[in-house]
């Protein structure tokens, strides 16, 4: 992509007092030519670089001009290689390791010590991920509409969407986009897409700002749960409430209140702790829940 290659180029000026077109070109496996255009590019851009013919000329950045390289400290190109390598781990080709080797390679002195921070964003939907994600990098790069089958709680239907944003929120990833099926944008779950495909069909671009997941805006919490819940699982309450989610009572168990959107999805948690928890309030969560039970005992009663 030419953004990450003039950012490469750009980190390499930085590093270095002087490199050449032959030597870019080499590291980015591009043309000298096309070197000489994205030169251009960063002039135009405001960076002031200055290129010199002969023996010992090259490419720099103009003498008094030059950024203070403790802009970017040892930590700061830490944090960055860990992003690409997070990266790395969803994509379905070497891309971001080879950007990562290309700025490590002009970017030594800065980089000491041992990896700190190790991150990684696959799942085990790993193989069924990274040709989602590169088909709708593709798409959102292009501006070309894809198309694909959405599975969702109220059924299942065939969508054609202008993808704007790919987003790792929640432990999952997700698909910001214009709907055409619904006149509106949407956030789609990678893991319930299916046969996801680009076409050849370019869209206009929306003004579309980023979008607002706060927990406010997509869980609203209208639900106001209160449970009880065994001494036991006080690590998970803690794993994903966090630890002022509940009171410890006189008897040792532990009373959760909290705020949920969904009550489907409300009970179908509770019921992941079998008899280790109970609801309280809402009335309606324990009738649902006692409701459950009774068809879940009547399945396991019949004899084949």
């Amino acid at each position: 992509m030419k953004i990450d290659r003039l950012i490469g180029i750009l980190s390499v000026l930085l590093q270095e007092e002087k490199t050449t077109a032959p030597e870019l070109a080499k590291r980015f496996e591009v043309s000298k030519r096309t070197i000489n255009r994205d030169i251009e590019d960063l002039c135009k851009a405001g960076i002031p670089i200055c290129t010199s013919q002969g023996t010992g000329g090259g490419i720099s950045i103009m003498d008094g001009y030059r950024m203070d390289r403790t802009i970017l400290t040892s930590k700061d190109m830490q944090m960055i290689l860990a992003g690409l390598r997070s990266l790395d781990s969803v994509s379905g080709s070497r891309y971001y390791g080879q950007l990562m080797e290309k700025i490590q390679a002009g970017s030594s002195e800065f980089i000491t010590g041992r990896d700190s921070i190790l991150i990684d964003l696959s799942s085990w939907y790993g193989d069924s991920l990274a040709p989602k994600i590169e088909t709708i990098q593709d798409a959102i790069g292009d501006r070309h509409l894809i198309r694909f089958r959405y599975y969702a709680p109220s059924g299942e239907s065939d969508r054609t969407v202008e993808p704007y944003y790919l987003i790792f929120q929640w432990s999952n990833w997700y698909l910001w986009g214009w709907c055409r099926k619904r006149k509106d944008f949407r956030l789609f779950k990678l893991n319930r897409m299916d046969k996801v495909r680009g076409t050849d069909k370019v869209f206009e671009c929306r003004n579309v700002s980023v979008p607002d997941l706060s927990n406010k805006k997509i869980f609203p919490g209208e639900i106001k749960v209160k449970a009880l819940f065994e001494s036991d699982q006080k690590w998970r309450l803690v794993e994903e409430f966090g630890p002022n989610c509940f009171t410890e009572q006189d008897d040792g168990r532990l009373l959760f209140t909290a705020d949920y959107t969904d009550m489907d999805n409300l009970i179908a948690w509770i019921m992941t702790f079998g008899d280790k928890a109970e609801v309280l309030e809402p009335e309606e969560a324990r009738e649902k829940i006692r409701a459950t039970i009774e068809a879940m005992r009547k399945n396991y009663s019949r004899r084949k």
